[in-house]
Parts: structure tokens; C-alpha cells; sequence
């Protein structure tokens, strides 16, 4: 039951979990702290480090990882303001912070602008870029918010300030095991540990600040990556990872990039890839770094 759940983050032993003030807030990170070309993994929705936690361990035999709670998610700090703008610039200071050199940055989902925006802003800073079932606004995403032609109601709802708090306080565990259900291919991929911990940050007070900012940006943020991609396309190797979006993603990426990126397709799954699958996404990402490292 959910009045059961314990406060205490759940953990893996393959990491060390570490907290940094910087950018006007406070980032909760994992790391492995191991030796490699160190990996960013950034979570989209409704996630937090822990949708890496069986990719991890997997990604630690050859790099050092490190996987981040998003403003506004899981144990990281809550403070205004939210959105893809201020999550690039939060993303920029933490590898600043790690000083471990240029990472191989890897997004999935919603996190897609704010990635973006870290990337083209900071190539000196990224390695490589790894799309993840990820869509851009202004790049066909914002289609996903039209419930008239097959859309998701969750964009418009949690877009709107305050929304999504008043609709799923109390809701949290019911409303992330019917999104999971729906969401990924497998019924045992998700396990009511992942559920649980999720509930536990989601549950908390502005639980869900940061999905809000995100998805606000989405919605009004596609002539600016237009313009962005236009000045400055990504420049860095880059890797497409599709599930159940099939080519989705990599059509997306092909769009922002300034050679054609490496498309992977995961068959079998739904959206949560590094869920789902953990072995097959480690096993193309680190075939990808093979050939940048």
C-alpha cells in the first residue's frame, strides 16, 4: 500500500549517490565513479535516475556513469524556475561540476529539448549525443498533444500549471502503474519497486514542478530549436535508439544534426527502453562509443 512505502531512495551497489548545489538548485545525482569516458544518462517522464538502474552496472564495465534527477525530479531540489532552458543550463554546471571532460550525453523522452540545448550550446562539453525514444518541438512532437488525432491528454493537463498536482495528489501509484501498463511491452518489465520508488519522489511537495516546466516548453518552445538547429546542428556523433516509436526518433534526430546519426531499433518494447531492454541499449550504446572513443 502506498502509506507503506518507505521514504528512504531506492539504490543499486553499483553507484554512490551525491548532491550538488549549483544554477539556483540543487541536483542529486548517481555515479559509479569507475574509469571509462564518463556517460550522462538524463531521464525523461515520468522518470527519474532509477529508470537507469539496471542499465548502469551494464555501462560501468567500461565508463564511468552517471545518471541525474532532472529539477523538479526525484531527489533533486524543486525550485522555480522550470523548463528546458534552465535543465540545459542545470545540465552544463553538473558536468562542469563532475570535471571528468566532455560526456557522452544520453536523453530519453521529454528531456529531448533541454539536451538539445545543453549540446549545441556546450560541444565542448558532449562527446556524443543518444536520442532515446525522444521527439523535439518543432520537430513533430507537438502533434503528440492533439487528443483529436490520437494525442495524450497528460501534455495539456501537466503544461498547465497546477494541474497535475490537483489531479493525481493522493493518485501518484495508481496514475504510474496504469501509465506503465500502457507504456511498456513487457508486464514484468516494470516492477512494483519501480513503481514504489517512483511514487516516493513523485508524492512529494512541486513532486511534479519539473514534468510541468518540461512539457510547457514543449508546447512553445519549437521555432527557438528551429532557429537553435539552424545556427547550430549538432555537430557530435549521434545515435538514434527507437522502441516502440519505431523510427520516430530517428527521424527527429536526422533533422538536427549535421551528418546523418546511427539509427538502433529495440523491437519488442514500448516507450521505456533502458527499462525494458537494459541489455540491448548498453549493448548499442557501447558499440556507438567504440567508434568515437
Amino acid at each position: 500500500m502506498i502509506d507503506d512505502l518507505s521514504s528512504t531512495p531506492a539504490t543499486v551497489d553499483a553507484v554512490h549517490h551525491r548532491t550538488t548545489a549549483l544554477n539556483g538548485t540543487t541536483l542529486h545525482y548517481v555515479t559509479t565513479e569507475t574509469s571509462g569516458s564518463p556517460v550522462l544518462l538524463v531521464h525523461g517522464f515520468p522518470e527519474t535516475w532509477w529508470t537507469f538502474h539496471k542499465l548502469i552496472p551494464l555501462l560501468a564495465e567500461r565508463h564511468r556513469v552517471v545518471a541525474v534527477d532532472l529539477r523538479g525530479f526525484g531527489d533533486s531540489g524543486t525550485e522555480a524556475p522550470h523548463g528546458s532552458e534552465v535543465t540545459a543550463q542545470d545540465l552544463r554546471a553538473l558536468v562542469e561540476t563532475l570535471d571528468a571532460g566532455a560526456v557522452h550525453l544520453v536523453a530519453q523522452d521529454i528531456s529531448g529539448g533541454a539536451a538539445l540545448r545543453f549540446a549545441t550550446s556546450s560541444p565542448d562539453l558532449v562527446r556524443t549525443f543518444t536520442a532515446v525514444e525522444m521527439g523535439l518541438a518543432g520537430y513533430g512532437l507537438e502533434a503528440l498533444a492533439d487528443v483529436r488525432s490520437g494525442g495524450s491528454w497528460h501534455i495539456g493537463a501537466f503544461a498547465t500549471p497546477g494541474v497535475a498536482a490537483m489531479l493525481l495528489a493522493g493518485k501518484e501509484h495508481q496514475f504510474l502503474t496504469s501509465w506503465y501498463q500502457t507504456m511498456t511491452a513487457g508486464t514484468d518489465a516494470v516492477t512494483e519497486q519501480d513503481i514504489e520508488e517512483l511514487t516516493r519522489t513523485f508524492r512529494r511537495p512541486d513532486g511534479w514542478e519539473g514534468a510541468s516546466g518540461l512539457y510547457r516548453s514543449m508546447l512553445g518552445e519549437g521555432e527557438r530549436l528551429r532557429d537553435l538547429v539552424a545556427t547550430s546542428p549538432l555537430s557530435v556523433p549521434s545515435l538514434a535508439v527507437g522502441g516502440g516509436g519505431g523510427p520516430f526518433t530517428a527521424t527527429t534526430l536526422s533533422q538536427v544534426t549535421a551528418s546523418e546519426p546511427v539509427h538502433v531499433q529495440i523491437d519488442g518494447v514500448g516507450h521505456h527502453v533502458a527499462l525494458e531492454a537494459p541489455q540491448q541499449l548498453a549493448t548499442a550504446l557501447m558499440d556507438f562509443y567504440r567508434t568515437v572513443d
